[in-house]
């Protein structure tokens, strides 16, 4: 038997310690062993403690009062505790009756091990999506609660050794913390034995010139081979359990040669100094350890400043709220226990907690947590405000629609987590190469061996070492990481929202930009332009039958007519005739009732066949039948940064298109404005997708959209960008959300994206340009195993602080 466990008294459960039924009942294999268990329910839950390696459980329990020994391990019963529904909707999304959970991965320390979890959990049925970042050490997972339960996701990625709760940022602060502190200790450790046996390897050197006493010489080595083994048994833990992951899953990682190399040189040292025979090199491990370690303590800093800006949009949103119970009174409650329809009130300077409809009459709101945007935004009666923002103005009261995981603010965290576990194609292909060139560096390091046990056997060994050393891949797996990180980092902080990292590698590739009118270059907003009157002195009064009538009109060009002015008409019998307008009585005196026709040219033109209108804009008509009363011109605003971001983008040599459903003469107008040669009008989405597509065969192009009745086109173009807002961000499929709803947004971001771009090419060169170069200098002989040791941390600083660059 492999474990024992100590048996219960005769004729008690194993499990529960309950009398077993007369026919024995039930057994249950542990650990090379059966038991005698008295129900199917122990025995499933024996084999549930086996398959979660929990067998300490039997073992250090307390026997001798079988009524206070638990059924369940505290472990399980942790994780059981994640299927309740209460629980569940504090951190979990439902959507299309699926639910994601971003969960924090405690362990993680490379792509084998993101990979390794990815592959075990996707064979779990009823689990639709999974995507690990080894970066964040996050896990997006998507599942159908019908068939599959959180807690068997859990225990599945505890299976393989790891603990995966689900993300809070408290949390995540307190794991970061831990980490330091495990990285700190054993560079400290690293740092200080690097320091003793490098005084003592100089006095070894200066003793080979100056002829050293044997016996001195051998007890220095004694006091090196003392010195580095906790470096080797404590600091290097970290590379070993690295290594045997990545081992386990198949995929070879930098921590292989690392292991290899450290493994092997303290053991050849060590044996030098038993037989006294031989050369040592124990402040190359010492000094490879610690190098190594400065280099994954500044890569967590720099992961935990890539990570933190999300996890501080979560703090801000307070935990407590102000209820306003059925009598009116207010009540403190948690923020997790407020519902849809729930009422809440927000003091000035105070952070809104919960999404809602405002019911105060008007306020004004720092939106700048979700948009990056400091100035104030007006809100008024019935529009959504957002949890996050700053009320500034006056007390509001809200009427609850989202909370927790179900607002905008967790949208868009979900959003940043998305972006980070997808990775560009060209950082796809780095990870690959590194995991290549490992191998690549074995085979390699065993040919050097061969070649140097020919030439020089007693250099053979601390060549190869060499070899080892020099050419680990540390810099080319930092490449992509660091700076797609950082990228998106940069792109949050300045309100854009990335849902599909291959855009940092497209983008500077596009030279042809589609582009919507109406809601994107345009507000979206109809406002009144111009209006004309054939009686000027009787304005009022014709405004007055104008807005009477658009009341009674659901059309997009009526709005900014039902707020024409003040002064009220009577306007009796209204009646609407499809696509022409409206009709109505208008009592203009006491003793004379006019019938007035408000609506389209056509529609006028038929009591007045020859009126001309004289603004050339106009839409929208107000006639008796003895006059045209009024005209008015109704147009979408463009959007206030248009101009000039379009100038910009054109002198940057990219060709701006114009795809729209509107006519062809409202297009031309609006284009002329921009500068924008090329315009496609009366498109319908079919029509929008053929012009697209002729286009994307020459050369990637991009596509900026509203992200509704632009789906086909956004879907098919390379990169699709839209402005996100409220009720739509959760929604949208763009590659690319610009949370400020501002044109000009797109150049930022396409000079972020250039810059990311060329940091990640920089990264990505240099560590293959050393890792290439350094190998036949290595294989020659011309590389001890300590400066190798320099040579490739320095290589991996370099990159890592490339990356940087992209955080200022």
């Amino acid at each position: 038997m492999s474990q024992s466990l100590p048996q219960p008294p005769h004729g008690l459960c194993f499990h529960c310690l309950q009398p077993l039924p007369s026919d024995g009942g039930y057994t249950v294999n542990l650990a090379g062993a059966d038991y005698s268990v008295c129900c199917f329910g122990c025995q499933a839950v024996a084999e549930t403690i086996n398959q979660q390696n929990l067998l300490h459980f039997y073992q250090y329990r307390d026997t001798s009062n079988p009524l206070q020994v638990p059924l369940v391990p505290e472990e399980l019963q942790q994780l059981e505790a994640y299927d309740d529904e209460n629980l569940q909707q504090q951190f979990t999304r439902q959507n299309d009756g699926l639910r994601s959970i971003s969960l924090s991965i405690e362990g993680m320390t490379c792509s084998a091990c993101a990979w390794l979890i990815e592959q075990h959990t996707k064979r779990l049925p009823g689990l639709t999506q999974v995507q690990v970042n080894a970066t964040t050490e996050r896990v997006q997972v998507e599942w159908n609660p019908q068939l599959l339960q959180l807690s068997d996701i859990l225990k599945a990625i505890a299976e393989l050794g790891y603990r995966a709760l689900p993300f809070q940022s408290v949390t995540q602060e307190q794991e970061f913390k831990k980490r330091r502190r495990y990285f700190v200790t054993r560079l400290g450790i690293a740092g200080l034995a690097t320091m003793q046996v490098m005084m003592l390897a100089i006095g070894l050197y200066f003793g080979v010139v100056s002829d050293l006493d044997p016996q001195l010489r051998q007890f220095m080595w004694w006091i090196s081979l003392f010195m580095a083994t906790p470096v080797l048994l404590y600091s290097a833990q970290p590379f070993y359990v690295s290594a045997i992951r990545s081992i386990q899953a198949g995929r070879p990682n930098m921590d292989v040669p690392v292991t290899v190399a450290l493994l092997s040189a303290y053991g050849a040292s060590a044996y030098a100094t038993i037989i006294n025979e031989g050369e040592v090199y124990f402040e190359s491990v010492a000094m490879f350890t610690f190098f190594l370690l400065v280099g994954r303590y500044f890569e967590l800093l720099a992961r935990q400043k890539a990570v933190s800006a999300a996890a501080n949009l979560v703090k801000l949103i307070p935990a407590v709220a102000h209820q306003e119970t059925s009598t009116g009174h207010l009540q403190s409650v948690a923020v997790s226990q407020l519902k849809p329809g729930d009422i809440v009130q927000v003091l000035p300077g105070a952070t809104i907690p919960v999404d809602g409809e405002l019911l105060s009459e008007a306020t004004a709101v720092n939106e700048s947590i979700l948009t990056g945007e400091s100035r104030l935004v007006a809100k008024h009666q019935n529009e959504l405000v957002l949890a996050g923002s700053l009320n500034k103005t006056q007390p509001i009261r809200i009427r609850v629609t989202a909370t927790a995981q179900q607002t905008v603010l967790a949208s868009i965290i979900e959003l940043q987590d998305l972006a980070l576990s997808r990775k560009p194609k060209l950082a796809r292909v780095a990870e690959r190469m590194a995991s290549k060139f490992v191998v690549r560096i074995l085979m390699l390091a065993a040919a050097t061996f061969l070649i140097w046990t020919v030439i020089d056997p007693a250099e053979a060994f601390w060549v190869t070492l060499s070899v080892l050393v020099a050419t680990c891949p540390c810099a080319l797996a930092l490449a992509a990481p660091t700076a797609v990180t950082g990228a998106i980092h940069k792109l949050n902080k300045t309100g854009v929202l990335l849902r599909n990292a291959d855009v940092l590698q497209i983008l500077p590739e596009v030279k042809t930009i589609f582009v919507d009118k109406t809601g994107t270059l345009t507000t979206g907003e109809f406002v009144l332009q111009q209006a004309h009157y054939a009686q000027p002195e009787l304005q009022p009064r014709i405004d007055a039958v104008t807005q009477a009538l658009e009341r009674s009109s659901n059309h997009p060009l009526a709005l900014p007519l039902q707020q024409l002015t003040k002064h009220v008409e009577d306007i009796t019998h209204i009646r609407s005739e499809a696509g022409m307008g409206l009709s109505g009585c208008w009592q203009a005196t006491d003793e004379h009732t006019a019938e007035v026709r408000l609506g389209s040219l056509r529609y006028i033109q038929q009591w007045h066949p020859n009126y001309q209108p004289v603004l050339a804009e106009a839409q929208v008509f107000l006639a008796s039948e003895q006059v045209v009363l009024a005209e008015y011109a109704v147009g979408d605003a463009l959007r206030s940064d248009t101009q000039e971001t379009i100038a910009t983008l054109q002198q940057a040599g990219l060709n701006i298109v114009m795809l729209t459903g509107d006519n062809l003469e409202f297009a031309q107008r609006v284009a002329a404005q921009l500068g924008i040669r090329e315009v496609h009008a009366n498109c319908l989405p079919a029509d929008k997708l053929a012009i697209l597509q002729a286009a994307q065969e020459k050369a990637p192009v991009a596509m900026i959209g509203d992200g509704l009745n632009d789906g086909p086109v956004l879907a098919q173009a390379d990169v699709s960008i839209t402005f996100g807002h409220a009720a739509d961000l959760a929604r949208t499929a763009a590659d690319v959300i610009l949370l400020r709803n501002q044109f000009s947004a797109i150049t930022q971001f396409r000079a972020i994206t250039q810059l990311a771009r060329r940091i990640l090419r920089q990264n990505i060169t240099w560590a293959l340009v050393y890792n290439i170069g350094i190998l036949p200098v290595a294989m020659a002989g011309f590389v001890t195993p300590y400066i190798a040791a320099i040579g490739m941390s320095a290589s991996s600083l370099i990159v890592l602080l490339n990356s940087l660059r992209l955080y200022r």
